[in-house]
């Protein structure tokens, strides 16, 4: 396990404690107390996973996260004291994958940090079976090699939103509840997590271009789920 994680935090002793529980996982640790610091590091460093503190002294974490997604696809985990519902929906729709308020258990962010790097590095479609590649009304979508195309057009999707498109496609015609695509996708247990779902479905259809009141690829149906039709 070489994986580098970025721990963005103006806390020294938070950030030197979320250092230890990470380098005793085997990982590589670079510590930012500063937005600044952390967007000069993005290219020396290469992180495979970024832990962004929503409050910072020169940039709030979601302009940072907002300024990371312009270039970057790995994992970002937001981390904050604020517990507002509405702070939660805006770090997700600007392509947060997840989000743990402190104060927190280590265990758990760690945890979290291994669910999230394991959907993005690891991407083994043969030992399920299932199909490489699908093609759905010019939406092609492949999970070998984690790309997908919109009429020829690459789509700069995040792991989440590309395996949140991947299992509806995979299901197409059939409806998915929010409990079934959190599960799915998230690996944990549903727990009420219904504006964690609308908020990525939100921003990827923004991806897909889709038009709010009548989505051709990712349509709601009412009190039920999501489906690809």
């Amino acid at each position: 396990m070489n994986e580098t994680i970025l721990v963005v935090d103006d806390e020294k002793e938070i950030a030197d404690l979320v250092a230890v529980y990470l380098k005793n996982e085997g990982y590589r640790v670079q510590l930012c107390g500063t937005a600044a610091g952390a967007l000069a590091s993005l290219d020396a460093d290469k992180p495979d996973l970024a832990i962004l503190d929503v409050m910072l002294p020169d940039m709030d974490g979601f302009s940072l996260c907002r300024r990371i997604r312009q270039q970057h696809l790995f994992p970002i985990v937001m981390l904050t004291a604020r517990v507002e519902d509405m702070d939660k929906i805006t770090g997700l729709s600007l392509g947060a994958d997840d989000y743990i308020t402190k104060p927190f258990n280590p265990l758990e962010l760690v945890a979290r940090v291994k669910t999230q790097l394991r959907r993005y590095l690891r991407y083994d479609a043969a030992s399920t079976g299932e199909p490489d590649r699908l093609d759905i009304r010019g939406l092609s979508i492949s999970k070998e090699g984690h790309k997908c195309t919109l009429n020829g057009k690459e789509l700069s999707l995040t792991p989440t939103e590309f395996n949140i498109l991947w299992y509806l496609c995979r299901r197409q015609g059939k409806v998915v509840s929010s409990e079934e695509l959190f599960s799915a996708v998230w690996g944990e247990k549903y727990l009420d997590s219904s504006n964690t779902v609308m908020a990525h479905i939100a921003r990827l259809r923004e991806k897909l271009g889709e038009p709010p009141r009548r989505p051709r690829y990712v349509k709601t149906v009412w009190g039920v789920g999501y489906t690809v039709e």
